[in-house]
């Protein structure tokens, strides 16, 4: 089962199911409603007759907005060897964990803006991210997988030069979290139609150049411990966490100047399983009708 959020023809936002190019609308006010009715919520979902558009008519939008997003870094170590291999600034070590800026996310076909008074480094991260359908708190990787509501995919776009000053305190999370920064979608596949979450090809594209190419079985830690570690820290049903990118950032490329994303790039991320999540990068101007701030100009850095 595909869910998604969507704005129908006369404006309305709306929490809806994804069935054979129809969209079919959930009387709940939104999807984190649904994900706090835990197995009922799903089961309302996969009934669900209200009223349908094709979806061809609607305009899909980030699936969910959570009250919480986790952020999981290192988990994919074949990130930490290519970093190894251009002398990246800093280590990047297994279970670095922080928290995403929800305010930030974005839906399929949304636009990255791209900020050139903060960043001249745009970069990429294709990875995969759980959504879960129970609150909850202090449990064993056992239990996990009762949390697993769905699965969606993440762009976790970053700014490496500011990256690299934040990764000298051993902190970052402004380089990740700025406006437009959080690309997910393009809806949440329930786990009984994605299969085995850790056989999963995985792949980004930049205007149709694969740059990133890999799958899930890399996880060096799979999804059940990776919750489970966070547990402490409590769930609430519709939180997300992600599960780290894979190898092939712009950063870690001998000539990472020409990789970096720029106006007028498109990303394509693609899962196995899930789908595609397409985001356009957009300048200031555009996003904005007028030039980017005077204040941090490159050179401030």
């Amino acid at each position: 089962m595909k869910l998604v959020t969507f704005r129908t023809p006369d404006g309305t936002v709306r929490p809806g199911v994804l069935s054979d190019d129809q969209v079919v609308a959930i009387d709940l006010p939104d999807m984190r409603a649904l994900f706090a009715l835990g197995d009922e919520g799903l089961e309302l979902a996969r009934r669900a007759t209200g009223p349908h558009w094709p979806l061809t008519e609607v305009r899909l939008l980030a699936p969910i907005a959570p009250k919480k997003f986790f952020h999981t870094a290192g988990n994919f170590r074949e990130h930490e060897d290519e970093s190894k291999r251009v002398g990246w600034s800093h280590e990047i070590a297994p279970w670095i964990v922080f928290f995403q800026n929800v305010d930030a996310i974005v839906g399929p076909d949304e636009p990255v803006v791209y900020p050139p008074h903060l960043t001249r480094e745009l970069d990429y991260e294709l990875e995969l991210a759980v959504v879960l359908k129970r609150s909850g708190k202090h449990f064993d990787a056992a239990e996990a997988e009762s949390y697993i509501g769905g699965y969606l995919i993440f762009n976790d776009v970053t700014a490496r030069d500011i990256q690299r000053e934040e990764m000298r305190s051993g902190v970052f999370s402004f380089c990740k979290g700025i406006d437009t920064f959080c690309p997910i979608g393009p809806w949440i596949v329930t786990p009984d139609e994605l299969g085995d979450p850790h056989d999963l090809d995985m792949q980004l594209r930049v205007n149709g150049e694969v740059r990133q190419r890999s799958h899930s079985s890399n996880m060096w830690v799979k999804i059940p411990e990776i919750i489970a570690h966070y547990s402490p820290m409590g769930y609430t049903a519709g939180d997300i966490l992600s599960t780290g990118t894979v190898s092939g950032v712009a950063a870690f490329q001998e000539d990472a100047e020409s990789w970096y994303l720029r106006p007028g790039d498109v990303m394509e991320c693609e899962i196995e399983n899930i789908g595609i999540l397409r985001n356009p990068v957009i300048s200031w101007e555009e996003a904005y009708g007028e030039p980017p701030p005077a204040w941090g100009k490159e050179g401030d850095r």
